[in-house]
């Protein structure tokens, strides 16, 4: 099955995370299937029409109410040999009864299948005892049997290294393999491994190249939205202020402008008069109106990032209490939205936002506090960053 999501419902206030896929449904023995959306969540509910659980999705595969497969199609032919078979066994209902389970731990964040049978595979190599193998088997069988291939992460051997090692010496693979020996175990033992291995080199690379990456994760994604406030804004207007009308005066390059928006379109205009209007204009949204209408300067395209870097420099420069807000947010990814400016400048939701309003704001926020840092580490230095 292909999962899809994310999706979720939410449970006394409680976000219950879920995923879900398509199924074959139909209401009473004799009706046509028809596809419908199968979609399971984190404390194992199941949603199908109706809501049930992991054994009531069972009856409804044993009843034939639900089908795995289209069951207007004819089932695929038997592989001629198991062994050399390049794809996974067929999709059943306990194939996907066993998946549900799965992608249920996956979503409560418990160890799945494919965690399972791996950390049965360290424990066999640390103790390579009958024992261990007969739980290595367990967990292998646990696995969805049309999953099992991908279980290694190896395109290709796939899981045939697990399949030699819980096939008893002396006995065929699958019936149709190889004859399994004593040095055919050991040589599973040795790709084992040497996987290890690869993946400790791989670690120690990567510990060299990414030196610099945060050891934590960061705060979640902040989205800045645009917001109208008809009656002014509010004596709190909180992380507002990083919104470009946000009415915040600046003197940039000689001149003195109301807001960023009123700075950004009037140096964006080709005449002097347009300039003065843009600047003069009663609102940063008016300012945008005039601006868009006038015409623009030509080199406009190659210098609007750096005068709009340079008027956010200047806003939280000359107005502290600003950019004390922009630091509170963090290491936080900023998503900057909104209908009225370009997806250039915004973090549009259909892949053409190029979001630069929002690593500006980011840029100048690490600018902030590392001048922050500069000054209580020497009171009488000046920064060079434009933020002094």
């Amino acid at each position: 099955m292909t999962w899809r999501g994310p999706t979720y419902r939410m449970v006394d206030g409680e976000r219950i995370d879920g995923a879900w896929c398509h199924i074959w449904r139909r209401y009473r023995p004799g009706d046509p299937y028809y596809v419908d959306d199968l979609i399971v969540f984190a404390d194992g509910a199941i949603t199908c029409g109706d809501r049930t659980d992991l054994a009531g999705l069972r009856k409804m595969l044993e009843q034939g109410r639900l089908a795995v497969t289209d069951p207007a199609l004819s089932p695929p032919p038997d592989a001629r040999s198991k062994w050399s078979s390049r794809s996974g066994g067929p999709l059943t209902s306990d194939g996907f009864l066993l998946e549900v389970a799965d992608r249920i731990e996956a979503l409560a964040e418990r160890p799945t299948a494919g965690q399972r049978c791996w950390d049965a595979i360290r424990r066999f190599q640390q103790e390579p005892s009958e024992a261990h193998r007969e739980l290595l088997r367990a967990a292998y069988l646990a696995v969805p049997p049309h999953l099992r291939i991908y279980v290694l992460g190896d395109m290709d051997r796939q899981d045939r290294p697990l399949r030699i090692l819980l096939t008893d010496i002396g006995e065929a693979v699958d019936g149709d393999g190889p004859v399994v020996t004593a040095e055919m175990h050991q040589s599973v033992l040795d790709y084992f491994d040497e996987g290890d291995q690869r993946v400790q080199r791989e670690q120690e690379r990567r510990a060299v190249q990414f030196a610099d990456d945060p050891a934590e994760p960061g705060r979640p994604a902040l989205v800045s939205h645009e917001t109208v406030y008809p009656r002014g804004w509010p004596e709190e207007p909180g992380l507002f202020v990083l919104r470009n009308d946000f009415p915040a005066r600046i003197v940039f390059a000689g001149e003195s402008y109301a807001s960023v928006l009123h700075g950004y379109w009037a140096l964006s205009a080709a005449e002097a008069s347009d300039r003065a209007g843009i600047r003069d204009a009663a609102s940063g949204r008016e300012a945008h109106d005039l601006g868009g209408g006038a015409a623009r300067r030509k080199d406009w395209p190659d210098v609007r990032l750096t005068v709009m870097a340079g008027l956010l420099r200047a806003k939280f420069a000359q107005h502290p209490e600003l950019a004390q807000v922009l630091v509170s947010t963090g290491d936080a990814r900023i998503s900057y939205t909104g209908f009225s400016d370009a997806p250039f400048w915004t973090d549009a939701p259909d892949n053409r936002g190029r979001n630069w309003m929002g690593r500006l704001l980011e840029l100048i926020r690490s600018e902030l506090v590392a001048r922050q840092l500069l000054l209580s580490e020497n009171p009488n230095a000046v920064g060079a960053d434009g933020l002094s």
